[in-house]
């Protein structure tokens, strides 16, 4: 990691924006939408400076820019000079915002173009009313502590919270609908219990893992897994989840079991299309009273070709003419 991404409080802090174009005014609309005080400068002068708690340089003379970065360098200020990054000691990201939930997306200056992409890329999967989910729930916040002092069991609750039927009540612009299902939850606390999901790791490539499947790895307490699942597709775990790794299926099973037993929620991670061990472990998972859940793996090359070449031969029989 190049950089460590950092949010900045600016709410009612001075910003000195350094510049006078199209650029400058770009980027000095979103520090304006998070609460700063914007100075507009054309030409710099170091008494500029004086309180400021991040400097910002586009659209000026390269003199004027390399000054602005020397001082705020010297100053420990925090400083942005737009295509100079050797003149920066911060970036500023491509930002998708959900208000209250701002999802930054940085390249280390290498590639500002990438970040836009991926930027569309978030905003199409990451909808507007998820902020309105998370100003709700943050509504709950002192009672779910209160309720729920262990961190494990609340957040537990705050997973069926953000992804289960609240959820969808928020998404369908009914809030207070979700506010009461909220309720309920606190009130179950973590009576939900355990479950295993059966989640198929497909080619092994870690950008084919299906979304669900990235989705339930970035929630589980804990991952089983054999030896020949990728280190790539194990990254894609939630980073404090434990990740166990055992040689046989049946000490998969077991663990899995345990895990669950102990009001965890577990992925049994499976190679390729997950479907042998979904049917060998998930009976034995159900009889011992446990939710059992299967997220099928999108299929590998191999049998991808075997499909194509199955419809190829079909085509030339006339199949399906």
């Amino acid at each position: 990691m190049r950089t460590l991404p950092v949010f900045l409080i600016l709410q009612g802090r001075t910003v000195l924006v350094l510049g006078d174009g199209e650029v400058a005014r770009r980027k000095a609309a979103p520090i304006a939408a998070a609460g700063a005080r914007i100075v507009h400068a054309t030409r710099f002068d170091p008494a500029l400076l004086d309180g400021c708690a991040l400097a910002i340089g586009a659209d000026a003379e390269e003199a004027e820019l390399a000054a602005l970065a020397a001082a705020a360098r010297a100053r420990n200020i925090p400083v942005n000079v737009v295509d100079h990054p050797a003149l920066c000691t911060c970036l500023m990201p491509a930002i998708i915002d959900r208000d209250p939930v701002t999802i930054a997306v940085g390249t280390g200056g290498a590639a500002p173009l990438l970040a836009r992409l991926l930027r569309a890329r978030i905003e199409a999967a990451v909808p507007p009313l998820f902020g309105r989910l998370a100003a709700l729930v943050a509504t709950f916040n002192g009672r779910l502590r209160q309720s729920l002092p262990d961190t494990r069991l609340r957040r537990r609750v705050l997973e069926r919270i953000f992804t289960g039927p609240a959820a969808e009540r928020v998404f369908a612009g009914e809030e207070a609908e979700a506010a009461a299902i909220i309720e309920a939850e606190i009130a179950a606390g973590a009576d939900g219990g355990g479950a295993v999901h059966f989640v198929a790791a497909g080619p092994g490539d870690a950008d084919l893992v299906t979304m669900r499947a990235q989705r339930l790895l970035g929630e589980a307490d804990v991952v089983v897994h054999a030896p020949d699942i990728p280190s790539g597709v194990l990254a894609l775990a939630r980073r404090d989840a434990p990740l166990l790794c055992l040689a046989e299926p049946a000490d998969c099973l077991a663990a899995a079991l345990r895990e669950a037993q102990d009001g965890r929620k577990v992925i049994r991670l499976c190679a390729g299309d997950g479907a042998a061990v979904w049917a060998r472990e998930a009976p034995e998972v159900r009889r011992q009273g446990i939710p059992a859940a299967f997220v099928p793996g999108l299929a590998t090359g191999m049998e991808r070709a075997n499909d194509l070449e199955r419809i190829q031969g079909l085509s030339r029989l006339g199949v399906g003419q």
